[in-house]
């Protein structure tokens, strides 16, 4: 039969609740999709880091931009060297691996600034200087299109000074 090309109609009665049943929870309108609506929020985080000795002090206040409002969101601090292993995290904060902690910075209103996040590190040794790194990991479920404001690099010289970012 190579070459035969058979075409085969079918037709099948389908009962009205088996249709209603499939289509439970659709919304069927012509010529337009429906997808559900991701909500946008703008995370910012803002603070200081300062270094003496091995002994890293962050304090970071996170920020919502809007417009959408974030019942939590997770921000990441990634060290450029590694921590000491027994370190002193405040409650909201977890290791992720060697050089990074993971925070919780709480809801966060639109426009609205969240509770300062206060994380003091130690360092597996002591260095001249380090960079941070600071970046959000989770949005609560909000899609941040400007990533200008809460993913930063910051140089924290052995200086004793506080450097802002």
């Amino acid at each position: 039969m190579s070459g035969v090309r058979v075409r085969v109609r079918v037709r099948a009665w389908v009962a009205a609740g088996a249709v209603a049943g499939v289509c439970a929870g659709f919304v069927l309108v012509p010529g337009v999709a429906s997808a559900a609506r991701v909500p946008e929020a703008d995370l910012a985080f803002h603070g200081t880091a300062l270094m003496a000795g091995d002994t890293v002090d962050v304090r970071l206040t996170p920020r919502n931009n809007g417009p959408a409002a974030v019942p939590d969101a997770t921000v990441r601090l990634r060290w450029s060297v590694p921590l000491a292993v027994a370190q002193q995290l405040p409650a909201r904060c977890v290791r992720e691996d060697e050089r990074t902690v993971v925070c919780s910075t709480g809801a966060l209103a639109v426009n609205g600034v969240g509770e300062q996040v206060m994380v003091p590190v130690r360092l597996m040794e002591k260095a001249s200087e380090v960079t941070l790194e600071i970046g959000t990991v989770w949005g609560g479920g909000a899609v941040d299109r400007d990533h200008t404001n809460d993913e930063l690099k910051v140089l924290v010289l052995d200086t004793g000074d506080v450097y802002a970012f």
